[in-house]
């Protein structure tokens, strides 16, 4: 059996059900059922995900500016799992908004470090 998803949901956007923008898909995590079917596990977003596809000298330099935003190495790829999904159309579309999605590390890294030491950040209406 041979699957073919490179066209299907590598590259593609990823949107909660709002509409706001999540990010991409940057690979696909794949696990097998008891009889040892494989199944789509989990959509793999970020900087991480993409330096390990893609791999070489420019995979490595990814991965290591993606260490520099996390407390607890290794950095991870954002695992959003494939039940969350809602449908694939031109986008992956979530049936979750994005704050039920675990951030991305440099997102979190952004927030402690820049967006919460605004004055006023945490009044800002959304």
């Amino acid at each position: 059996m041979r699957l073919q998803l490179n066209g299907r949901l590598l590259d593609r956007q990823i949107v909660d059900r709002d509409g706001r923008l999540v990010g991409k898909v940057d690979d696909v995590e794949f696990a097998s059922d008891a009889d040892g079917v494989p199944y789509v596990h989990a959509l793999l977003t970020g900087q991480v995900a993409l330096g390990q596809r893609i791999g070489g000298r420019v995979g490595r330099l990814l991965v290591a500016v993606a260490q520099q935003f996390v407390e607890d190495l290794p950095a991870a790829p954002v695992r959003i799992p494939y039940g969350l999904v809602e449908r694939v159309d031109s986008a992956v579309r979530l049936r979750v908004p994005l704050d039920e999605l675990p951030p991305s590390p440099v997102e979190a890294w952004l927030r402690r470090h820049l967006i919460d030491r605004i004055p006023g950040a945490g009044r800002a209406s959304g």
